[in-house]
């Protein structure tokens, strides 16, 4: 009644106090973790789904144990966890759309992240091979400007004294 009520924090004291009498109340280990989770306590949330997971012999509520650590994983970004727990769920519920709809969203996110992951990589090995790349100085540029410039001077003489009229064509006497 607490938990649909939205009393995140006396629902869970009161599937703590289950738990303290009975260890082994799947359900309620179950609903402690959705207590916690709902209450932003996604470590101890994924402690009670592990625990209504180990304890649990009801194949639906593990694998809906299975799904929710999905979830909270997903959550805290820890990616190939979350898709072997979506895996977990599948394998014991394969008909649950939303562990399979999840588990290709996980897939996806951690494919656009090792995908960043590379880019910046080759980002950083691109800025590493700049910093090894000596850098001109001042003078280095202009000695090397002066240099093409002369090169530049002696093509043109070249081309000049290759230039020579052509014997067809009279020279213009104006």
């Amino acid at each position: 009644k607490l938990y649909k009520e939205g009393a995140y924090d006396k629902a869970a004291e009161q599937y703590d106090r289950v738990l303290l009498r009975d260890p082994r109340n799947t359900k309620a280990s179950y609903n402690l973790g959705n207590a916690l989770f709902r209450n932003n306590k996604p470590g101890e949330a994924e402690k009670a789904f592990d625990n209504a997971i180990r304890d649990s012999r009801d194949r639906r509520l593990s694998a809906d144990a299975w799904y929710n650590k999905g979830v909270v994983l997903s959550n805290q970004q820890k990616l190939e966890e979350s898709i072997d727990a979506y895996k977990q769920s599948l394998r014991l519920n394969p008909a649950d759309s939303f562990a399979r709809e999840n588990l290709v969203r996980a897939l996806r996110e951690l494919k656009k992240k090792k995908e960043q992951e590379q880019e910046q990589q080759k980002k950083k090995k691109q800025e590493e091979k700049e910093k090894q790349q000596p850098k001109m100085n001042k003078q280095q540029v202009q000695q090397l400007l002066q240099a093409l410039q002369e090169q530049e001077k002696q093509l043109q003489q070249k081309m000049q004294k290759m230039k020579v009229p052509s014997p067809g064509q009279p020279e213009k006497d104006w």
